[in-house]
């Protein structure tokens, strides 16, 4: 306490008693033997009063005793299920629980985790991911500054994410694993992995990569299928030994049909095998059944106009009109994924006004005959020099050209093309695909590029002679495939299939049953912005079962969103409605059954045990309950702290000191009434 508060507390003593002896002494005409029992109540509640006042402070100090805390995490994924260790993982927990030696040692915290981590003890055994790197990240980040080693109760497998025997490194609490599940080693063959493309083109063939694993000492002999429905498209024997336990099968399946075809692939079941779920996987690829179609404007004849023709049909998916401008009037450009202007001239102006219109990507190729007065003026993103001269450009492939994988076909010993003589500048962002050489002068300036604008895309080629190219990648390779290929890519860059609509949904063909089932949504005003007032509602059918469902789509950034991933596998429609408009947009998706959590047939002791010994922890098992409860009370690293903590606590706060206050000056009231002094 500070001298300037005892000071003021003695002048507030003798003041208190000063007014008492004043008032009940000095001003009495008589003394009574109860007047000093009277100056005595009134000098108490003036001191009290004044001490109130002053409101001086006092230290408190307390001492406790603080626990470490023991941070138990359980596995409530379904491989733990499916492993039959739910009712020992739920009795284990239970004696945890009860065991007073850890109770009485540490305060006791428990969690689930499966995907991500939860604060609480209920258990599912039904979740279909296990991320056991993630719940460790997080309980590090939790307890970073205290004294909380975690006992980890898990099986060890894990679906996703960072492998956590690596990723544990460095963490700071200690880790004891309690290993559930069977150690030993099962007799098994299994599909692993499986790669495959999401989509393939119609009466194309399609790449199908399956890996294949065996644990066992035995020569074993099986065969791998793949069925589409009741049919049998691949098949082939496969043979497995103790030193050859892994297979890679490549193959390709033929896309015969347009739409969503679904595919199992089968490792047929040896007789001795207890899993035979990871024998089979089910795969899905989406044909796509959908013609390109393409015009070509151009008010010359020339001998690139048949190489670009037969280069975009040699893909029968692709088809190309030939026009001239004056005949556009009578053709809806609506009709066309992609325009190519072939040598513009003053001709083209309604074309261009249309494209800007319409939001058209479109493929220029300029040349000798290319009115550029007319090209620089009608368009801002570049511009060229006019001389009136013309020049020969040897392409020279840009290897850093990132808009879309591309390979260098042997651009450099192509014949050059003809451009016009003169700089080019170019307005806007652009990726260089070729570059111009220049009588054997390698300069910056671009031969092709890409540009992408306001959600337009475009391609210039600055030269003419591409029929040069076509016919010298023949003589190069007996076949027209590496040009027709280079065309193919950058029509398949450019070309554009969507149309402006205020409500758009956007979700994926299918989906795997162990993945995140989402569906989104994109709702506009009628000025196509994006309207974050929208009440967006989806309803999903099942086809196989009719059952209906409706449930409302959530703003996220600025798309609308609706998370399906607890619906069961099937095949569905589904409807997005907005309310009070009379718009709606409708499609439909598979869930293929799968999950990876059924793929186990053992928990992983191995990463477990490395998991402990990165932490400086020890692996257990679920039988070892006694056993980890002396490790962990002995282990000195984990001592109760004693802790001292002090308060300032001011008078004001002691709230009984005004019911003192107010029970003095009753007393006093009561007294002074009784005897006839008010």
């Amino acid at each position: 306490m500070q001298t300037q508060t005892i000071v003021l507390i003695i002048a507030a003593f003798i003041i208190a008693l000063i007014v008492a002896l004043f008032q009940y002494l000095h001003k009495a005409k008589q003394r009574k033997k109860n007047t000093f029992f009277f100056a005595f109540l009134r000098f108490l509640s003036v001191f009290a009063l004044l001490l109130l006042l002053i409101n001086p402070s006092f230290k408190q100090k307390k001492i406790f005793t603080e626990k470490p805390k023991l941070v138990v995490a359980v596995d409530n994924s379904l491989s733990i299920k499916h492993l039959d260790q739910d009712q020992n993982i739920t009795e284990f927990i239970k004696q945890i629980q009860k065991n007073n030696i850890l109770n009485d040692r540490f305060n006791i915290v428990y969690y689930s985790f499966s995907s991500a981590l939860h604060d609480s003890l209920h258990f599912s055994f039904d979740q279909k991911q296990t991320n056991i790197s993630k719940a460790l990240g997080d309980l590090n980040q939790v307890y970073k500054n205290s004294i909380a080693p975690i006992v980890l109760v898990t099986d060890g497998n894990q679906t996703y994410g960072k492998d956590y025997q690596f990723s544990s490194i460095g963490y700071k609490q200690s880790i004891f694993p309690v290993v559930s599940g069977d150690t030993t080693t099962v007799f098994d063959t299994k599909i692993q992995q499986l790669n495959i493309n999401r989509y393939a083109y119609l009466k194309n063939k399609f790449p199908v990569e399956v890996i294949l694993t065996y644990s066992g000492i035995e020569t074993v002999n099986t065969r791998l299928e793949v069925k589409s429905g009741n049919s049998v498209v691949y098949s082939q024997p496969i043979s497995f030994s103790l030193n050859n336990n892994s297979k890679v099968v490549n193959f390709t399946l033929q896309a015969n049909r347009a739409g969503v075809i679904q595919y199992t692939a089968r490792l047929i079941p040896l007789e001795k095998e207890k899993n035979t779920i990871n024998n089979t996987k089910t795969f899905a690829v989406e044909v796509i059944d959908q013609k390109t179609n393409i015009l070509l404007i151009s008010d010359i004849v020339h001998p690139d106009l048949g190489a670009i023709k037969k280069s975009v049909e040699s893909n029968e998916r692709r088809s190309i009109t030939i026009s001239r401008p004056i005949e556009i009037k009578n053709l809806n450009l609506d009709d066309y994924q992609l325009i190519m202007l072939y040598q513009p001239n003053t001709r083209f102006r309604g074309i261009y006004e249309k494209l800007n219109t319409l939001r058209k990507n479109y493929f220029t190729i300029t040349g000798s005959t290319t009115d550029w007065f007319f090209l620089n003026k009608i368009q801002s993103k570049y511009s060229q020099e006019i001389t009136r001269q013309t020049e020969y450009y040897i392409p020279r492939f840009n290897s850093n050209y990132g808009t879309f994988l591309f390979d260098d076909i042997g651009f450099e010993n192509y014949p050059p093309l003809t451009g016009n003589f003169g700089e080019i500048k170019l307005n806007t962002s652009y990726d260089p695909l070729l570059y111009r050489t220049i009588s054997n002068i390698e300069t910056d300036e671009p031969l092709l590029v890409t540009v992408e604008q306001d959600g337009i895309r475009e391609a210039v080629l600055f030269g003419e002679g591409l029929w040069r190219w076509r016919a010298q990648n023949y003589l190069n390779a007996k076949n027209f495939e590496g040009f027709d290929d280079f065309f193919g890519k950058l029509i398949q860059y450019l070309a554009s299939n969507k149309r402006k609509s205020r409500l758009n949904t956007i979700s994926e063909s299918f989906y795997y049953g162990n993945a995140s089932i989402k569906i989104n949504a994109e709702y506009f005003t009628k000025n196509y912005e994006f309207d974050r007032r929208g009440n967006l509602r989806i309803t999903i059918k099942n086809k196989d079962t009719e059952a209906t469902q409706t449930i409302p789509m959530i703003l996220k950034n600025n798309s609308y969103e609706v998370d399906l991933s607890n619906i069961s596998a099937g095949n569905y429609d589904y409807t997005v409605t907005v309310s009070g408009e009379n718009i709606s947009r409708s499609g439909s998706f598979t869930v293929l059954e799968y999950n990876v959590e059924q793929q186990y047939l053992n928990a992983d002791v191995t990463k477990l045990k490395q998991l402990a010994t990165n932490t400086n922890g020890k692996p257990y098992y679920l039988d070892q309950m006694d056993s980890m409860t002396k490790d962990l009370s002995e282990d000195q690293r984990y001592k109760a702290i004693q802790k001292s903590k002090e308060n300032v606590v001011s008078l004001i706060d002691w709230k009984y000191l005004l019911a003192i206050v107010i029970l003095l000056l009753a007393i006093e009231w009561f007294a002074r009434k009784y005897n006839g002094l008010i």
